[in-house]
């Protein structure tokens, strides 16, 4: 449940209706568990595969271990001090204001701009199924489900993503069933593959070192998604225990599916067959003998991008709520909607869509469906420029994850131990390690010819960000003293709920 965050003197108060705890574990374990499954997996992952040969396994393994590692420990600040702007609340803590305000409105970009990537690409999926509608005609049937959805009660949200998720699992597993049955020779026409292929054509590392490191840059980014389960977990009867274990049982088993998948497929085919753009699973399937492998990986894909659509409307639309409850977006956003599931002292489980905060849901799809339309009408110009400044967001909000955590752990530990349910491996060196992986992959996407220009676009979209931030923090800290010594409410935002003093 949701508490309206004090405001600065200078503004009347922001009345904030409290969200509906209306997601349950099943919802929030398999939204952590199909949240990254999607088609980063499924067909990017070739490109992965063809700069690294059978070494992609170490680079899921690298890049899903610093993956994990950040979930950790947002994991266990969001079990601490569970809120819908998950680390966006957390920086603001951690932090100060300016960095709240940076990385809630960073990740809020990133969400719409990528939306407008999935919707397309399932159009043109559902386009290639009945030529007969338009792409655009998809996008806007699509946009109008998912927002209708998103309007009404949290647990058709809930149920969306558990059904889509169980079917991406579900298709990971027999995928994995299939393919150690054929590397063991027991499916029909088949023979024992051995480890023929792991180290054949150049060897297990036939790009070296090198290829290993392209495969952590082209990998990584298929990691991003999982953030949206501790957004989640606030809409839970019981937040804390939700993340908790939403975040044990996700890392684990996605690190497993992914890097279990490209040990798969580059044990059963040779990695030159692979080629970036082209499903390796589809490659996989065809070569024992999947009747239709291409057509039904072509369903698991459309699911999957759905899938991460609704998620991500989800998701930004939770980011902005939480930014105008502490005053970082416009107030008129707080509007939650009435019913049953509104109320306190409800379990959500019923009711007709109360709790639900439609106004932040329709600004998100608003500037989703603009991201849409620039995506139709200039895919290599405009919207390019967009998707730029958003590539490496994903690895900047990582490391805010990081710092928020190397403050507030001591501060729980020194205010509030009892709130650690879920500790992070290792403090602080794990930490530290992390931050250092993050920088060392930041790094490296500089050398990179083609992954330079998403870094630069999203380090200047984050230099248009944090000015603004840092700005408002010094016009509020002016306001404050100039008011006199009397505390600011927002001074104390979070408060009760983490347990600890804000300072």
């Amino acid at each position: 449940m949701h508490e309206a965050p004090p405001t600065a003197p200078a503004a009347p108060p922001a009345v904030s209706e409290p969200l509906a705890p209306g997601l349950k574990q099943r919802h929030l374990t398999m939204l952590g568990l199909g949240g990254v499954i999607g088609a980063g997996l499924f067909v990017g992952s070739g490109a992965g595969i063809a700069v690294a040969g059978p070494a992609i396994v170490v680079s899921y393994l690298i890049a899903g271990a610093l993956a994990m590692l950040v979930m950790r420990m947002l994991g266990e600040m969001s079990a601490a001090m569970p809120a819908s702007g998950s680390f966006s609340v957390h920086a603001e803590r951690a932090l100060g204001r300016w960095a709240g305000f940076s990385v809630g409105w960073l990740y809020w970009f990133l969400l719409v701009v990528v939306l407008a990537v999935e919707a397309t690409a399932a159009a043109q999926i559902a386009h290639g199924w009945v030529p007969a509608v338009e792409p655009w005609a998809w996008v806007l049937l699509f946009m109008v489900v998912f927002t209708a959805a998103n309007l009404t009660a949290v647990k058709n949200f809930g149920e969306f993503e558990f059904w889509f998720a169980s079917l991406k699992v579900g298709a990971i597993v027999l995928f994995l069933g299939l393919g150690v049955l054929a590397v063991l020779g027991w499916l029909p026409d088949t023979d024992p593959v051995g480890m023929t292929n792991l180290t054949g054509q150049g060897g297990f590392l036939p790009n070296g070192w090198d290829g290993v490191v392209a495969g952590v840059l082209t990998v990584v980014f298929a990691f991003g998604g999982l953030e949206v389960v501790t957004i989640a977990a606030a809409e839970t009867a019981d937040p804390a225990r939700a993340v908790g274990r939403a975040v044990r049982s996700a890392v684990v088993r996605i690190l497993f599916f992914y890097v279990g998948s490209m040990l798969v497929i580059v044990t059963v085919l040779p990695w030159t067959a692979q080629q970036a753009g082209l499903s390796p699973y589809v490659k996989v399937l065809d070569a024992i003998g999947v009747p239709s492998a291409g057509q039904i990986m072509n369903i698991v894909v459309f699911v999957a991008l759905l899938s991460a659509l609704n998620a991500n409307l989800y998701g930004s639309s939770r980011m902005v709520f939480s930014l105008a409850e502490r005053g970082e977006a416009p107030r008129g956003l707080l509007k939650v909607s009435g019913g049953s599931q509104g109320r306190p002292g409800t379990d959500g489980a019923s009711g007709t869509g109360g709790g639900v905060p439609r106004r932040a849901v329709l600004a998100s799809v608003a500037f989703g469906f603009v991201s849409v339309l620039l995506n139709l009408l200039w895919p290599d110009t405009v919207f390019l420029y967009m998707l730029n400044s958003v590539g490496a967001v994903l690895l900047f909000v990582w490391a805010l994850i990081a710092a928020s955590q190397l403050r507030l752990r001591a501060r729980l530990e020194r205010e509030a131990p009892q709130a650690l349910a879920l500790r992070m491996w290792c403090f602080p060196y794990l930490t530290w390690l992390t931050l250092a992986g993050l920088l060392g992959v930041l790094l490296l996407m500089l050398t990179d010819d083609g992954a330079r220009p998403q870094v630069l676009w999203s380090a200047g979209a984050t230099a248009l960000v944090v000015p603004v931030a840092v700005v408002r923090q010094r016009r509020e800290r002016q306001e404050r003293e100039r008011s006199g010594p009397g505390r600011s409410g927002r001074e104390g935002y979070g408060r009760e709920r983490s347990g600890f003093s804000h300072r």
